[in-house]
């Protein structure tokens, strides 16, 4: 069994994750569609504090790209369109590729397994609710929730009416899926096969046992190196069929076992790089894939992070929403920032670097915001007084 050293391990997490290579001159839908085969999803989040969180992660490992190429991607028309939206690693956007391998939790859902608790009903005694508004949109077209009369009244996120949790449902269980995202970000639904190309919904459905491996080579694909816990993870997989498909692919050879400091069961994919040296610099959204799972940032790193935008303000000890700064392969600091939309300027509201941060580091940031502000169309860097 190989020995991997903490310094090592930190380096072949970070090219698995596409970090290190030399930032394409121009960053267009191929860049973006081959780094999305390397990381597999953006996660997406609502808060809009800097950025939406999907527009984050190619951002920090290719550099500043036209937003709308992304869209496109996301909710484009056809051909261009190449993502959709299911639950992965939380709500995420994902190569269409993918969608056989996740049938299985669709499956789950229309059954009732799965899902939040107060839209099971919707596969069982009130099905016929969540059908009725599939028919709706069958009959009339892409809708979103407040598209229907039985949601009127209803605002904001989190004040979810019968109709948006029988959507969430229909949405879960694979009945339907995200046609494009209006201004506000609110999801338009409509049915699969006229937003997924037939050649996805054509292919045969994976047993789950074949689809929790798939999708575990993937996430290892994704780590380089990683436990157990980590692997399962990055889609959210049960523990007992995601062990049993480590297991397999480590019968194949696919998984060979490795023996890291601090770590339990730590696992490389057999075609994972391993660099000497990782040059690099880039801020971190709190929802990139590299630093989602925090306990892994902190062994790989020896960096505690944690995001406190449910803190409440006086206890919060780096800010609401704060992004790492990673140099080479430390991560060196986090900034507290929050685009200033109405003065064009991204606000640096505070930045607190690591006691044995390089002497270059309060530089590489400063060159590093910059270009997130030009990135997000804003004029320029301010940061807060005191």
């Amino acid at each position: 069994m190989d020995t991997i050293s903490i310094a090592q391990a930190r380096r072949i997490a970070l090219a698995a994750q596409g970090f290190g290579a030399r930032r394409p001159e121009a960053v267009g839908p191929n860049q973006m569609t081959k780094l999305l085969d390397r990381i597999q999803l953006h996660q997406i989040d609502s808060v809009n504090v800097v950025s939406r969180a999907h527009y984050l992660p190619a951002f920090s490992r290719l550099g500043p790209y036209d937003r709308q190429d992304l869209d496109r991607l996301a909710w484009g028309p056809r051909p261009k369109r190449k993502l959709f939206e299911y639950w992965a690693h939380e709500a995420s956007l994902l190569p269409f590729d993918l969608q056989p391998l996740l049938r299985w939790r669709m499956e789950q859902a229309d059954r009732g397994d799965a899902g939040w608790n107060g839209m099971r009903d919707f596969a069982t005694s009130r099905r016929a609710e969540p059908m009725a508004l599939l028919e709706k949109i069958r009959q009339e077209g892409p809708l979103s929730v407040s598209d229907f009369e039985t949601h009127k009244g209803q605002s904001g996120w989190w004040e979810w009416s019968d109709t948006k949790r029988a959507l969430e449902w229909l949405f879960w269980a694979g009945h339907i899926t995200t046609a494009t995202r209006r201004g506000n970000f609110e999801r338009v639904y409509d049915l699969p096969e006229r937003v997924i190309p037939a050649r996805i919904l054509d292919l045969s459905t994976p047993s789950e046992e074949d689809a929790h491996r798939a999708l575990i080579e993937r996430a290892a694909r994704a780590h380089g190196i990683a436990t157990d816990k980590e692997l399962r993870d990055y889609f959210r997989q049960p523990p007992a069929e995601a062990r049993a498909a480590i297991l397999s692919l480590a019968e194949e050879g696919v998984l060979l076992p490795v023996s890291v400091p601090g770590w339990r069961h730590a696992w490389l994919h057999r075609d994972a790089r391993r660099p000497r040296r990782i040059e690099v610099q880039a801020l971190l959204v709190p929802f990139d894939p590299l630093i989602w799972e925090r306990d892994r940032v902190e062994r790989l790193f020896g960096f505690r992070y944690r995001i406190e935008i449910y803190v409440p303000a006086e206890k919060r000890e780096y800010g609401y929403y704060v992004l790492p700064f990673l140099l080479g392969d430390r991560l060196v600091a986090r900034v507290d920032l929050k685009a200033d939309r109405a003065n064009s300027r991204l606000l640096v509201k505070s930045a607190h670097f690591e006691p044995d941060a390089p002497a270059e580091s309060r530089e590489q940031l400063g060159i590093e915001l910059d270009s997130l502000a030009g990135f997000l169309g804003l004029d320029g860097v301010e940061f807060a007084s005191g």
